[in-house]
């Protein structure tokens, strides 16, 4: 069976064949080396470019020795990570929950080694997880937009359905409902993270529902869903950054998941601390790596107010916002 990009599901790898590069700088004191294995390209404008990123970032500001694999196919997932680990790397990252399965094998042979997987399902003695608390940032732009939304109808359009999905999904319809009680989410599954016509379907069929207001969450595809949401002059949210610099007519807000941040908040903790076999969680009280991006400009400022209130509610634990 062969792997989801973020999940344990059946789909097809990716076939373009692994490119291995190394970025190095000044190493931290006790030789920390850290690699990261991507399953997409560098310039996927999503998850592995992130991903990408975040490693220049630590080898600048921490000093830290880095390399990374992109377009990494499943078959070649356990080579990929054994060769970090018999060149010395002291932290591996496998960059999504595809790598699980790979993970727990190398990991067992390479005892000295850490590893670690994004969105990974199972922590182990040398083996850390890290993610994002999902459905809090989806639960607070469902509220918004039930608050925003004049046919009482919106759109969440993801790839695959796993549990960062679910999450997501049962985030978002939960906060619609409380703004919304009597209005209706349309959930899309286009099947594939990049295609931009699939991404450009699913908004065109929600649109034609009556959504006013579509939040697609893929990678490259999502780029074609925004594009029909431009064409048809309805409102998107973005996902990852903010997205209203980058398409300012249509954004109203943004759930901002800093891949970036969250890679380098856990490797400073790395060098910092050392890691542990536990999973690190990133939530609302992390605004380095989970926030909300820019209000447009046509938002409500009472709405914007509310909106701030649910927030500060959840930081504080008064509200939970349950998992799928």
């Amino acid at each position: 069976m062969k792997i989801t990009r973020r999940g344990l599901l059946a789909t097809a790898a990716l076939a373009a064949p692994a490119l291995l590069l190394a970025r190095t700088g000044f190493a931290a004191s006790g030789t920390l080396k850290a690699a990261i294995v991507m399953p997409g390209a560098i310039t996927d404008h999503g998850w592995s470019q992130s991903g990408y990123e975040a490693m220049g970032v630590v080898t600048e500001k921490l000093g830290i020795e880095t390399a990374y694999s992109e377009k990494v196919a499943q078959p070649d997932h356990v080579e990929v990570l054994s060769d970090y680990a018999r060149r010395g790397f002291t932290h591996v990252i496998g960059h999504g929950g595809e790598f699980q399965d790979a993970i727990d094998r190398v990991a067992a042979r390479f005892t000295d080694t850490r590893f670690i997987v994004t969105n990974g399902l199972h922590a182990a003695d040398n083996v850390s997880t890290a993610d994002f608390y999902f459905s809090q940032p989806a639960y607070v732009l469902g509220f918004l937009a039930g608050r925003l939304s004049k046919s009482g109808k919106v759109g969440l359009i993801q790839a695959q359905k796993f549990k960062f999905t679910n999450d997501t999904l049962a985030g978002f319809e939960a906060g619609f409902k409380i703004a919304r009680p009597d209005g209706a989410v349309f959930a899309t599954w286009t099947g594939d993270w990049d295609d931009v016509a699939k991404g450009k379907e699913a908004a065109l069929n929600q649109i034609a529902q009556g959504a006013d207001i579509i939040w697609p969450t893929m990678d490259s595809a999502t780029q074609g869903a925004l594009q029909a949401v431009r064409e048809k002059g309805v409102k998107a949210f973005g996902l990852y950054y903010d997205a209203i610099t980058k398409w300012p007519d249509i954004v109203l807000q943004s759930s901002i998941l800093d891949v970036k941040s969250l890679i380098v908040a856990l490797l400073t903790t790395a060098r910092d601390e050392g890691l542990t076999g536990k999973n690190y969680r990133y939530d609302f009280n992390n605004p380095d790596v989970v926030r909300l991006g820019t209000f447009a400009s046509e938002i409500p400022a009472d709405t914007a107010a509310e909106v701030a209130t649910l927030m500060s509610r959840i930081r504080s634990g008064q509200l939970v916002i349950e998992p799928a």
